[in-house]
């Protein structure tokens, strides 16, 4: 195939849908001048944070979105020739409510992903999903990741097995506290942190989204980034909003990193006890 440019995006996103299309809107068109071919954009991209605001401010979910509804097909219209994951809260099934992604393009929704592992707090307004499994696209095989997903090695480990050459991870990760910088801030350097070791434990490419701004009482860090199959950032934005490009032989760089030293070419699953998880 060639080369891919791989586009992560930081930005705002919040209830506003048309507001968020307006931002998608530009992302897109930024990433278009990079020559992107994937565009990664945050969880929640569609009607922001998946749960109420932390500030006592009341009940105001996002809104609860079909996979084959109008709100997804504006943003397949919007991508036209590019591949996008984009961040939405799902209606499921009996008035469930998921925190998903997609990966779709002009022609089609390519796959979706139900955010697997849930904190105490997302677990009163989402309901988690249940498999981990990769998507053919047409810039290549895709795993997904939302948030807390990608503190797990499991769950990237599993879609590597899965044939995925390129991890796209999308947040709404917020900053622990004010910091002078957000590269000072403890949980920007947990995420990225847990970007470059899943890239490197599974020798691929990981694209990571982060909204910006606020919600509530949360301040998201951004630090949109790509990251290589070594665990380098290769590209990225600092805590204000912009858009992290890099290009990639994917299958020669995905070939390189697994020639030598690549802890998923050297597994010993004979060894390894399925994870359980601790007492509370």
């Amino acid at each position: 195939m060639g080369e891919l440019v791989i586009a992560a995006v930081a930005a705002p996103f919040g209830r506003d849908l048309d507001a968020g299309f307006r931002t998608i809107e530009r992302a897109l068109q930024e990433a278009r001048v990079c020559g992107a071919g994937l565009v990664v954009l945050p969880e929640g991209a569609l009607g922001g944070h998946a749960e109420p605001p932390h500030d006592g401010g009341g009940d105001d979910p996002p809104p609860a979105l079909e996979i084959d509804g109008p709100q997804l097909r504006r943003v397949a219209q919007l991508a036209r020739d590019l591949v996008v994951c984009v961040g939405f809260c799902e209606a499921g099934d009996g008035g469930a409510r998921h925190d998903s992604a997609a990966v779709l393009s002009g022609d089609d929704v390519h796959g979706v992903h139900r955010k697997v592992h849930l904190s105490r707090d997302e677990q009163r307004s989402t309901t988690p999903g249940d498999r981990l499994i990769a998507f053919d696209t047409p810039v290549g095989r895709i795993g997904m990741l939302v948030g807390y997903d990608k503190a797990f090695p499991e769950a990237a480990r599993t879609l590597a097995l899965d044939g995925a050459q390129v991890l796209a991870f999308m947040s709404a990760w917020p900053c622990g506290a004010a910091a002078p910088r957000p590269q000072d801030d403890r949980q920007w350097r947990r995420a990225e942190l847990w970007d470059r070791s899943r890239a490197a434990e599974n020798s691929l490419i990981v694209a990571s989204a982060n909204q910006t701004g606020t919600f509530g009482s949360l301040l998201f860090a951004g630090g949109a980034r790509v990251v290589d199959p070594g665990g380098d950032v290769v590209a990225a934005t600092g805590g204000e909003c912009g858009v992290a490009c890099a290009s990639f032989d994917v299958a020669a760089s995905l070939g390189r990193a697994r020639r030598g030293m690549s802890p998923i070419h050297d597994l010993r699953p004979d060894l390894y006890r399925v994870a359980a998880p601790l007492a509370a």
